[in-house]
């Protein structure tokens, strides 16, 4: 047992003309300074621990049913979803209202939908694509239709009752494949908005930051800074090495933080999804030009990066064959390793830049609109 310092540690000397009733007297002493300490510890053991407060520490919700705790909705490109949000109680006059949350990006137009729960207004350039799911009279769960990739991110449900008004917040989402994306007049010539449109011309959008963070979790290592969606700049590091922002440090985000989106020039980050067609190989040897015409004459086009990255991720696309794509690059996917494909024991998309497009080297990468 335990004592603290400033206790006395007691003890009975017997002595030749030590007493009985002395003795006894003594001993009850001792057993109740013993009791005490024993009754002290037991209550400064006990004492309960603060802890970080809960759902249940704060407002509880009196017309919505509170989600899980961290609601989350997976979905593709192309898919149509449904972002829960149910009553549990129905006020005589509410309206509830559904708001997409852009902190980079803030306003009224980010309103989706408001309903009084008899009709409904849509709002931005969400509206024509949602509508409230109504799978029972309690539900007012926004159902969004064919999703694209600027959809995800975090939807807020709002009730509204007079002066009363709570919500719950859903996170939505899309599935996909961010790919570093480069200039083929080389490294660091985008400024934000000619990023975004390098990102729209093959088939994606910026990244956002949890979006960059979930594909280095996934493996991404990248020593060229890249332009996120949010106008911050990034890149992913695993293996840490002095080229790329030192060897002494910890593997992670390397960030600049915010730039100047007009005068500031980095490469991109770029982020897709499942795509509608179908990425096939043309055997070549090839020039940039005749490896269109292959692909025309089989009714399609040269593929964009990001149709060969969402072939590679969600079709496991395998060809140990470098071929055109339409912003004459020349790349190839690996999703099995091996040892002449690249050299390198990860998969991923290997790439052998832009080639002079009169060279004959290569075959074609191309894509065709699966048939309605």
């Amino acid at each position: 047992m335990w004592i603290h310092p400033e206790w006395p540690t007691l003890r009975l000397k017997k002595t030749a003309h030590s007493q009985p009733n002395r003795t006894v007297r003594e001993m009850n002493f001792v057993m109740n300074v013993v009791a005490g300490v024993l009754l002290t510890l037991s209550c400064c053991t006990c004492s309960p621990v603060a802890e970080p407060p809960t759902r249940t520490d704060q407002k509880k919700l009196k017309y919505l049913i509170e989600p899980p705790v961290y609601a989350e909705v997976i979905a593709r490109r192309g898919e149509n979803a449904s972002l829960p949000c149910i009553l549990q109680t129905k006020p005589n006059h509410f309206k509830v209202k559904w708001t997409k949350l852009q902190p980079e990006n803030p306003g009224p137009e980010n309103i989706v939908l408001i309903s009084n729960g008899y009709a409904f207004k849509l709002y931005g350039l969400l509206g024509p694509r949602v509508s409230l799911r109504n799978a029972h009279t309690m539900d007012a769960s926004l159902h969004i239709h064919h999703l694209e990739l600027q959809d995800g991110g975090r939807y807020r449900c709002e009730l509204i009752n007079g002066i009363e008004d709570e919500n719950v917040i859903v996170t939505l989402r899309i599935e996909g494949v961010v790919f570093p994306y480069q200039s083929q007049n080389g490294r660091y010539k985008y400024n934000f908005v000619e990023a975004q449109q390098a990102c729209a011309q093959q088939d994606g959008v910026l990244a956002t930051f949890n979006q960059l963070y979930r594909a280095w979790t996934e493996g991404l290592d990248w020593c060229n800074a890249g332009w996120l969606g949010d106008g911050t700049v990034h890149y992913p590091i695993l293996i840490p090495r002095a080229e790329c922002g030192g060897d002494d440090l910890l593997p992670g985000l390397r960030s600049y933080g915010p730039k100047d989106k007009q005068r500031d020039r980095f490469d991109a980050f770029c982020f897709t999804s499942s795509t509608p067609g179908t990425v096939f190989y043309e055997t070549g040897p090839f020039s940039y030009d005749q490896a269109n015409q292959v692909c025309k004459k089989v009714g399609a086009e040269l593929a964009l990066v990001g149709h060969l990255y969402s072939a590679w991720r969600f079709l496991s696309f395998d060809r140990c064959q470098g071929g055109w794509l339409r912003d004459g690059s020349v790349r190839f996917p690996i999703a099995f390793p091996r040892e002449r494909c690249g050299g390198v024991p990860e998969p991923g998309i290997r790439s052998f830049g832009f080639p002079a497009k009169t060279q004959r080297l290569y075959g074609a990468y191309c894509y065709r609109l699966s048939a309605a």
